[in-house]
């Protein structure tokens, strides 16, 4: 039997959002294996980084420790406060296997810099032109994973070595503290993409990664791959608009309650994606082959009408 609304209310101020923070921090593992198609390259578990923000309820409470965002129309206001959101995400599975939330006042790179904690060996970090400063580059790379990331249009990168594939060794330097003299050896690969130009650049795109081998990981083929990295555009999109729902705001008007329906987001959406990525490897098709909303509109039927059948 399906509880009223209100006895579930109660039920979610009685439980608080940290048992769900600890709850996905315990459950939320990479789920892909060796032979799910697009995990793995070179033997590299595919993942990638970004930050997104929710729109909340407007209650004092939740302006007060989320912030709301400026806008240039009206009152200059946003009409809703906002938390920000980054997350590590498994690109085979759309997995999202880490995450941090803030207000809006905090700024992606910080909320970044506290997810290394998830990464480590045999892994490669895919990321946006956004993250590229030391500090965050170091972090990740002293957990053992790899890094390919995309370089912002004015950072100038010198040639200390260059390779057949076109590809070259340089370095990156902190813009200020103590690591600023020490730089760190990094390979850029520089391409262009037919009938398009980068925004913001008139060479085309470059990255940076860790992997400085040119023969074993050849230019052509990372650059590549780091179109990967936009599969976490569409994870997000299957949390905030297939799953939550288009334009709806998260409805707790306590900052505890938003916490706590974003856990329980990232909770369902992670088990509807190992429940995806089973059915997958039963008939021998890559997950991205099975719908997402058809997964989540059977998951509510089951939920309503024959209960049980499938718990998050």
């Amino acid at each position: 039997r399906v509880p009223a609304k209100s006895s579930l209310f109660r039920a979610r101020e009685r439980l608080g959002s940290e048992p769900l923070r600890v709850l996905f921090a315990t459950t939320a593992k990479p789920i892909a294996t060796g032979a799910t198609p697009g995990a793995f390259w070179r033997g590299l578990r595919l993942l990638a980084v970004d930050g997104t923000c929710w729109d909340v309820a407007d209650s004092e409470a939740n302006e007060t420790a989320f912030g709301r965002p400026g806008s240039g129309r009206g009152s200059g206001r946003s009409a809703f406060p906002q938390v920000r959101m980054a997350a590590l995400v498994e690109i085979g599975s759309h997995a999202v296997l880490d995450a941090e939330l803030a207000g809006c006042r905090t700024g992606e790179v910080t909320l970044v810099g506290r997810l290394p904690r998830s990464a480590g060996p045999g892994q490669l970090v895919l990321a946006d032109r956004a993250f590229l400063g030391v500090p965050l580059w170091q972090a990740f790379a002293a957990t053992g994973a790899d890094l390919l990331w995309r370089v912002p249009a004015n950072r100038v990168l010198p040639v200390t070595k260059q390779f057949r594939d076109g590809s070259w060794l340089s370095h990156i330097r902190a813009s200020r503290g103590p690591a600023r003299d020490e730089p760190v050896v990094v390979r850029v690969l520089a391409y262009g993409l037919e009938g398009r130009t980068a925004e913001g650049e008139t060479g085309g795109y470059r990255l940076v990664t860790t992997l400085l081998d040119a023969r074993r990981y050849p230019a052509r083929q990372l650059a590549a791959l780091y179109h990967e990295r936009w599969e976490i555009e569409s994870v997000f999109a299957e949390i905030k608009t297939h799953q939550r729902g288009a334009r709806v705001v998260l409805s707790s008007k306590t900052p505890d309650g938003v916490h706590q329906q974003i856990w329980a987001h990232l909770l369902v959406h992670h088990a509807l994606r190992e429940l995806m990525l089973r059915t997958a490897a039963t008939r021998g098709l890559d997950p991205d082959r099975i719908s997402f909303t058809e997964t989540l509109r059977s998951a509510r039927r089951s939920v309503t009408v024959t209960p049980g059948s499938f718990s998050p």
